[in-house]
């Protein structure tokens, strides 16, 4: 028998489902609270529902988050999980420790079919989107975890902010990202403010506009290059959605967003979008967007052909914008003694598209000298 798993719910799927098996609605706030804020997946122990009730859970129902294949450490405190989702898929999930917040980095495709030139998960090519239960079935299951291991001597929330930055595009996965976004922010799961959870996107625009009715959080948009024709190499979803397209969304996003500003991110390459020329593109390009950028050093992996920008090179990028009156960090790089870090999360991808294949029809990017 295949049961319904309750991690698939937002409150008012969850309000329905259990009408569905005649119960009343307001039974839905009683199971958010059991599974998502206490971390409870038996029946028997969410004591305040009527026997009855717990009877038919018990027959038809389950909370059932992604099982854990391995569990990596960095030295920095980082911490990754490779989690099975089946059918020879996994996916990974990063926990950021810092002192004033705990981040969690979750996945929301396995593989990508983006396929930036910069970035390992792309390499493996895709095989599904996610179900909104392995989704946030990440954040259930670090969440609790991390709690009865101690993270939180007084039992409060261990992670504090969520980015949807991990494998996949998530707005290619709107139908399943949605429900698992407005877990987040209910009261009676997560309780995140729309200022802590970020989604990160390449550029899905009518999606964007999408999001900005249905859940506005945070944005970031991997943006990585200064002009159509790099973004076109490095960013392949930019021949459907140039430039020109996505300032434009980004623009609509912010009447609606929680921040009064984007983070744009933008990957350092050596010799490819690294210039002082690509600087002072990124300033014209953006002078009517309210943002700020964050400068990403390369983190390499096997095959990519690419190298990070060196630090010097970094800080005059950084200072050219800065100059501009543009708010702009330097990420610092966590986690990747374990392959924890930006661009490197791959786990196991069963490829459906074949991208071996066609990443060997494409031309080498372009050095600038």
């Amino acid at each position: 028998m295949v049961r319904t798993n309750l991690l698939d719910f937002d409150a008012a799927g969850l309000a329905a489902y259990v009408e569905s098996i005649g119960e009343k609605p307001f039974r839905a706030r009683q199971l958010l609270r059991w599974v998502h804020q206490r971390g409870v997946d038996r029946f028997e122990e969410m004591t305040d529902l009527a026997r009855s009730l717990r009877a038919k859970l018990d027959a038809s129902a389950a909370v059932v988050a992604p099982s854990v294949l391995r569990d990596g450490r960095s030295a920095d405190g980082t911490r990754k999980w490779l989690l099975d989702v089946g059918a020879g898929d996994a996916i990974e999930t990063v926990y950021i420790p810092e002192d004033d917040r705990g981040t969690l980095c979750i996945s929301t495709q396995a593989g990508c079919a983006v396929n930036c030139r910069f970035c390992s998960t792309g390499k493996q090519g895709f095989s599904r989107n996610l179900s909104t239960a392995e989704i946030v079935g990440q954040l259930w299951w670090a969440e609790h975890l991390l709690r009865r291991s101690g993270a939180s001597a007084d039992g409060d929330r261990v992670v504090s902010n969520v980015v949807l930055m991990g494998m996949g595009e998530p707005l290619q996965n709107y139908a399943a990202v949605l429900p698992a976004l407005l877990l987040m922010l209910d009261d009676n799961a997560y309780g995140l403010s729309r200022r802590r959870v970020t989604l990160s996107t390449s550029g899905m625009v009518p999606q964007m506009d999408r999001l900005a009715d249905d859940c506005p959080v945070a944005l970031a948009v991997s943006l990585h290059a200064s002009n159509d024709a790099l973004r076109d190499d490095l960013v392949p979803l930019n021949r459907k959605y140039p430039l020109r397209e996505l300032l434009a969304a980004c623009q609509r996003y912010l009447r609606r967003a929680p921040r009064d500003f984007i983070t744009f991110e933008y990957v350092m390459l050596e010799g490819i979008n690294d210039a002082d020329a690509h600087a002072g593109e990124l300033v014209a390009l953006v002078q009517d967007v309210p943002c700020k950028f964050n400068l990403i050093p390369f983190n390499p992996f096997p095959g990519s052909g690419l190298r990070s920008s060196s630090s010097e090179r970094i800080r005059v990028f950084a200072r050219i914008l800065s100059d501009a009156g543009i708010v702009t960090t330097i990420r610092k790089t966590r986690g990747d003694d374990i392959d924890a870090a930006c661009g490197q999360l791959a786990g196991e991808v069963q490829d459906r598209t074949r991208l071996q294949e066609r990443a060997s029809r494409l031309p080498p990017l372009v050095v600038a000298r």
